[in-house]
C-alpha cells in the first residue's frame, strides 16, 4: 500500500478542474511544463537561499506538483491528448523534480550530504526500473513502498518540521531516518523488479 493507490480519489477531485483546463486550450504538455518550471524554481530558491524557514514551502510545492501530475495524465487519457513527447516530458519532468526539490536538504543537513545524494541515486534508479519494466513486456511499475508520491509526503513533512523546528537541523537521529529511507528505496527497486518478473512470466505462460 502506498500513495499512489489513493491516486483515483485524488483524480475524481480534480476531474472538474481538469474539465475546465481543456476548455480552456490548456494541453497535458503544457502541464506537465509548468510542474517542471515550478519545481525548478523552487528548488533553486532553496538551494541558493537554504534558509530553513523557507522549506515551509516544500509541502505546499510537492502537493500542487502531485496536483499538475494527476492533472496532466487525466488530459492525456480522458481528453486524447496522449503523445511520445508526452510520456518523455512526464518521465523526465519527474526526475529532474525530484532532484531540484530534495538537493536543497543536503545544503541545510551538511553532515548528511552522501545519505542524501544515496537517496537521490535511488529515488532516480526506482523510476529507471519502473520504465525499463516496460522494454521487458511487463506493465510501468509503481511499486512500493516508496514510491514517488511517498518521497513527496516524506520530504514534504520533513521540509514542514525543518521549518518549524530548526533544532531539527542538529537532531543526531536524522541520519537514521535516511538510513531507513535509503534501505527502502533499494527494497522499492527489489520490488519493481521482482513483480515486472512475475507479471512477465504470467503474460508469457497465459499466451
Amino acid at each position: 500500500m502506498t500513495i499512489y493507490d489513493l491516486k483515483p480519489k485524488f483524480q475524481d477531485l480534480l476531474r472538474p478542474i481538469v474539465s475546465k483546463l481543456f476548455n480552456a486550450g490548456i494541453t497535458a504538455n503544457q502541464v506537465t511544463l509548468a510542474a517542471l518550471l515550478l519545481s525548478i524554481i523552487v528548488g533553486l530558491v532553496l538551494f541558493f537561499f537554504p534558509n530553513p524557514h523557507l522549506f515551509i514551502l516544500l509541502p505546499f510545492v510537492l502537493f500542487i506538483r502531485m496536483a499538475l501530475n494527476a492533472i496532466d495524465g487525466m488530459l492525456a487519457r480522458e481528453h486524447h491528448q496522449k503523445s511520445q513527447l508526452g510520456a518523455i516530458l512526464n518521465e523526465l519532468g519527474d526526475v529532474v523534480s525530484d532532484v531540484a526539490l530534495y538537493l536543497p536538504f543536503a545544503i541545510i543537513f551538511p553532515h548528511a550530504i552522501w545519505l542524501i545524494l544515496l537517496i537521490l541515486f535511488f529515488s532516480l534508479l526506482t523510476e529507471f526500473i519502473g520504465v525499463t519494466s516496460q522494454a521487458i513486456g511487463a506493465s510501468r511499475r509503481y511499486d512500493g513502498p516508496i514510491g514517488k508520491s511517498d518521497r513527496a509526503f516524506i520530504f514534504g513533512a520533513l521540509g514542514l518540521f525543518v521549518s518549524i523546528f530548526p533544532q531539527l537541523l542538529f537532531a543526531d537521529w536524522i541520519n537514521y531516518l535516511f538510513i531507513i529511507l535509503s534501505l527502502l528505496l533499494l527494497y522499492t527497486c527489489y520490488n519493481r523488479i521482482r513483480r515486472a518478473l512475475d507479471e512477465f512470466r504470467t503474460s508469457s505462460d497465459n499466451n
